[in-house]
């Protein structure tokens, strides 16, 4: 077996393989058969390949690789050699297997696994990387990691990903996903990478299928694509609008066509840093991400298996710039939840840390609407929503705006507290509405007075309306029930006193 894994490799001829060969016949899966290639003539005389051509991103360089033993340690090898050998050895980890059968190809496996750990170590050393071992790394992880993922058989049971009782899935193969990994990691935050020779291969459809991956079921492999993607993002600064504009995508495709995706959470915890290194001012591009992606990603079921990370990227803008309090305190109002409790219970999370970090000029332009949903909150029969909206009183930021702005802010809520008073269900409620009632009358009891005046004046005149509606209905009724039955007209039947006994 060991023999056929080795056979897959380029082995030197009588004549030397060419310097480029097609990307597709490069790497091979276990149990193919490799193909045969055209090969140039090479100078004899020398012990090295000739000088290769500028490679582009469909070409492998072989000849580097043919006449060096792969499975030779690097210590084994001269200084100036090694580079040979570590290509050689990246495409003898070009070779994938199945891993869903753990009784196959054990000794090949465990030979790339060697080889593996073998290119980590090398990698961690001091070394600069030639233009060919750039292309054959970028390869083998292209080869080892990009994958189409099988159907996510709970799409359709788990409604969008909100049932937390859903055990995460663990990729077989991760054993040996997570040194190819750890390797990539290394070799892109190697000072001894070129970014502006590694940028035309780590390119803008080798980023893309690396944010395909973000879809994997396996938290651990979307925790290093994490850490990853970031070190991509800080090195290769051309790639930075087209990595902001495919996450943008991505989140575009979640909100608002179809709601399941498995690394929305670790993708907003990229932005978040992403968000903390924006200059000043922001760029208007920066603001339309707001307002377009962060705000409308309030909207899916699944929000709280990212609501930490997206809350964070929304607090870096208005820390960036507070004058942006009113535009999220707007977005927020406009995909507020109305028959999800737990959504709300976040919202309102959310609602007082803005409102801690919100000047007067901005609260005074969204108060009369962020108080009418206040005070529909208030009345909540969900005790814990009530609850939780009448806890802003006890934040001195947030007490201090209403108290400024209480002639404004009294005549929506003390029709809600009223209410809560005569009505409400739950103690501490009932208590905390009291609470409240007081403090607000404690800041103007004239104006507390007048708003209760005017609110029972009001529920006065409710009262005689509902009065004079029962009174026109039970006319109808009357009159209803004089008329003679004719034709198919509809008859009003009225309830009979007593049931007829037989």
């Amino acid at each position: 077996m060991l023999r056929q894994f080795l056979s897959k490799l380029p082995r030197k001829s009588g004549k030397s393989d060419s310097p480029e060969l097609a990307r597709s016949n490069s790497c091979t899966t276990a149990g193919s058969t490799p193909q045969t290639h055209r090969s140039n003539s090479l100078s004899s005389n020398s012990g090295r390949a000739s000088a290769p051509k500028r490679t582009s991103s469909a070409v492998f360089p072989a000849s580097v690789v043919s006449g060096i033993e792969p499975l030779l340690p690097f210590k084994d090898v001269p200084v100036s050699e090694r580079m040979n050998l570590f290509v050689s050895k990246v495409s003898l980890c070009c070779v994938t297997f199945d891993f869903t059968d753990p009784t196959k190809n054990l000794i090949e496996k465990d030979v790339k696994r060697q080889t593996l750990l073998e290119l980590l170590d090398f990698v961690y050393g001091s070394v600069r990387f030639s233009e060919p071992a750039i292309l054959a790394m970028c390869r083998m992880c292209a080869v080892n990691l990009f994958r189409v993922f099988p159907p996510n058989y709970r799409s359709t049971s788990s409604n969008g990903g909100e049932n937390d009782d859903d055990e995460p899935m663990f990729d077989p193969a991760w054993p040996h996903l997570q040194i190819v990994y750890d390797l990539l990691l290394k070799f892109i935050t190697s000072s001894g990478l070129d970014a502006k020779v590694a940028k035309k291969y780590i390119d803008h459809s080798f980023i893309l299928r690396l944010l395909d991956l973000f879809d994997s079921e396996d938290p651990r492999e979307r925790d290093c694509l994490k850490t990853i993607l970031h070190r991509v993002y800080g090195k290769f600064m051309v790639h930075r609008p087209f990595i902001r504009n495919a996450i943008s995508n991505i989140f575009y495709r979640f909100v608002f066509e179809t709601e399941r995706h498995n690394g929305i959470a670790e993708l907003l915890e990229i932005f978040g840093s992403i968000i903390s290194g924006f200059a000043l001012p922001l760029k208007e591009e920066h603001k339309i991400f707001l307002w377009r992606v962060l705000i409308p990603l309030h909207k899916p079921k699944s929000l709280g298996v990212y609501f930490q990370q997206l809350s964070y990227c929304v607090t870096q803008f208005i820390e960036k710039e507070p004058k942006l309090c009113s535009t999220v305190i707007m977005g927020l109002l406009k995909y507020w939840p109305i028959t999800n409790s737990q959504k709300e219970l976040m919202f309102l999370g959310e609602l007082e840390e803005i409102l801690e970090a919100i000047n007067m000029m901005e609260f005074q332009k969204v108060m009369v609407q962020l108080f009418w949903r206040i005070g529909y909150c208030i009345n909540s029969f969900h005790f814990q929503v009530a609850e939780r909206a009448l806890l802003f009183w006890n934040n001195d930021q947030i007490v201090n705006l209403i108290a400024h702005n209480r002639h404004v802010i009294l005549p929506i809520l003390l029709p809600a507290l009223e209410n809560n008073t005569q009505n409400h269900w739950n103690h501490a409620v009932l208590n905390l509405t009291l609470n409240v009632r007081k403090m607000f009358m404690e800041m103007d009891e004239q104006l507390f007075m007048s708003c209760l005046s005017h609110f029972k004046e009001e529920e006065a005149k409710l009262s005689i309306l509902a009065e004079k509606r029962k009174e026109a209905w039970e006319q109808l009724e009357s009159a209803a029930s004089r008329q003679p039955i004719t034709g198919n007209t509809a008859v009003l039947v009225t309830p009979l006193a007593k049931p007829i006994s037989y």
